[in-house]
């Protein structure tokens, strides 16, 4: 298969597209590499796709954002999070389905946190948002796409990289295992999760 793989240079993404390029042609995706995009701006996916050309699945995991105070000052601060990672990812599903092949899938990224804590309202908001958007538009798929989320939590390598305690993150190889689940298998309108593996 022809995979596109944005955010294919962060720790989750480069794992994912690792894994995929075992068996398949993979064109990986960033905002600075030679496949260019940015989830805040619907001109760059467009451009995207139509030098892509079709693909038989595309893979979101450039989401970011999601902790922001909640009375926090300069509301671009707040709200970035749902721009990049819950409106991005909703355009980047619009624009991908005229690009899939039929039969063909797409895979977003929302998140997990292990409870409320000061910061996480809006990340709450947008994985919330984000899941019930893909369990909604799952019946809206044409010619027979698939659409999922992958909802990873705390990765060891990110926790690691913050100096902070690994022992509840999840290696980002078991996590790619959710992607390429997703990619190869036959879920629809699914959250993927370590949990629910």
């Amino acid at each position: 298969m022809r995979i596109m793989v944005i955010g294919a240079t962060g720790t989750i993404g480069s794992t994912v597209a690792d894994a995929l390029t075992a068996r398949h042609d993979v064109l990986a995706v960033s905002r600075s590499g030679p496949l260019r995009a940015d989830l805040r701006d619907v001109a760059s996916l467009d451009a995207l796709f139509a030098g892509a050309g079709e693909v038989d699945a595309v893979v979101s995991c450039a989401a970011s954002g999601g902790m922001a105070p909640l009375d926090a000052r300069e509301d671009d601060v707040f709200w970035d999070g749902l721009d990049a990672k819950l409106i991005g990812q909703v355009d980047l599903t619009r624009r991908a389905i005229r690009h899939v092949r039929d039969g063909g899938s797409v895979t977003l990224t929302s998140g997990r946190f292990p409870g409320p804590m000061p910061g996480s309202s809006l990340g709450f908001l947008v994985n919330a948002g984000l899941e019930a958007f893909v369990h909604s538009a799952a019946i809206e798929m044409p010619r027979g796409l698939r659409l999922n989320v992958v909802s990873p939590g705390w990765v060891g390598e990110s926790l690691e990289a913050m100096g902070l305690d690994t022992a509840d993150g999840t290696p980002a190889a078991r996590v790619a295992e959710l992607y390429v689940e997703a990619v190869e298998g036959t879920a629809h309108g699914h959250t993927l999760s370590v949990s629910s593996g």
